[in-house]
Order: structure tokens, then C-alpha cells, then sequence
């Protein structure tokens, strides 16, 4: 089976085991829990279980965030999310936390560059329905609405900054450089930056 449709049915299956619990969950915070926990459905479940014991209302992206952000995927995409956002003293947190929890430093890298190529795409493409913009950029919907919020702030100078701030961190991080770890914050805070480059 393709990995695209058993992440879907994972996603589909958190929804449900939602509904079944009376409770309502944003897509963001289903697919964060899918991206967080992984694989496993027994997991999953005792996810979901947990999250509608503890919290009260609709559970979004932060419970979920504040939940889960200790597996591997989940920490470095959020290292990623708080630097696009311009948010460098909580991405710098992230980071550290996420290398001091045993995140690979290319695994960073790698989600700092989607989110700033993602940050890229959807600026040069105007217009459009988020499901449009989803089959052209080739991203999920609920990301093409996570990017657009994200994608306050930037501009393109800013955009071209931080794609350097990566590549230079990515050949920091695989070995043209002595520390990895502080490739990481100067891209962190390289990308924070240049996310601010309108205001």
C-alpha cells in the first residue's frame, strides 16, 4: 500500500475516533497527532483517548503540540514552524529541546527547508482555493492554511535569505562545518529574521 493512502487512513481514523468520543478536534491538531504519534493505530487511539480525558473543548494544534511534541517528526517540524513564523526565542527553545532529545540535525535542516520552500510556493502562486493551490503546489490543504498564515511578514529578499540560512546549515550540519549545533541557531535565527523582513 502507498505510504500517501496509509497516512490518510490514519488520518481518517483519528477523525472518527473523535467522533466517537463526542469531541472535536481541528484537521491541524488530527494531522499533527498522525504526524506525532505515527503508525500505529493501538497508539493512536490511546492518543486520542488521552487528549479528550485532559482537555476541554475543541483540541487544536498547540494541545496537541504541547502533548506530543517530543517524537522526532513532530519537534523538528516545529523547530521549523516558530522560525517561519519569526518566533526565534521559542524555534531556538525547539531546537535545543529537539537536539537534547536525540533529533537528528539533518532531520531539522530538512524541515526548516520545507517550510521556507513552502513559504516560496505559495507566495509566487496568487490566488486560488486552498484544494487549487493544494494540486498545483502539490501540499495538503489544511497546510496551504497553515502556510498562509505563516506567510505574513515575508518577502521575497526574505524569502531568498533564508534559503541560503539553510543550505549553509545543511552543509554545517553534514560535516563542512565543526558544529553542527550552532549551524542550526544561526539558520534559526537567520530564518526569524527574514520572516520579519515586511514588518
Amino acid at each position: 500500500m502507498p505510504q500517501d493512502h496509509q497516512a490518510g487512513e490514519r488520518l481518517t481514523f483519528v477523525r472518527q475516533e473523535f467522533r466517537t468520543l463526542g469531541r472535536s478536534a481541528t484537521p491541524e491538531a488530527c494531522q499533527a497527532l498522525v504526524d506525532s504519534v505515527g503508525s500505529d493505530l493501538r497508539e493512536l487511539a490511546s492518543a486520542v483517548a488521552q487528549l479528550t480525558a485532559d482537555v476541554d473543548g475543541t483540541i487544536d494544534e498547540a494541545v496537541v503540540g504541547r502533548y506530543y511534541t517530543g517524537r522526532a517528526e513532530a519537534s523538528s517540524f516545529n523547530v521549523a514552524d516558530r522560525a517561519v513564523e519569526g518566533r526565534a526565542a521559542e524555534a531556538l527553545e525547539a531546537l535545543r529541546w529537539s537536539l537534547a532529545t536525540g533529533v537528528a540535525p539533518v532531520m531539522i535542516t530538512s524541515a526548516l527547508a520545507q517550510g521556507v520552500r513552502a513559504i516560496g510556493k505559495l507566495s509566487s502562486a496568487r490566488g486560488g482555493r486552498p484544494a487549487d493551490l493544494a494540486r498545483e503546489l502539490g501540499m495538503p490543504p489544511w497546510k496551504i492554511d497553515r502556510v498562509r498564515q505563516q506567510m505574513r511578514g515575508w518577502t521575497p529578499d526574505g524569502v531568498a535569505a533564508a534559503l541560503r540560512a539553510v543550505a549553509e546549515a545543511d552543509a554545517g550540519v553534514k560535516g563542512g562545518g565543526d558544529d553542527p549545533e550552532y549551524a542550526l541557531e544561526k539558520a534559526v535565527v537567520a530564518i526569524a529574521r527574514a520572516a520579519r523582513s515586511r514588518r
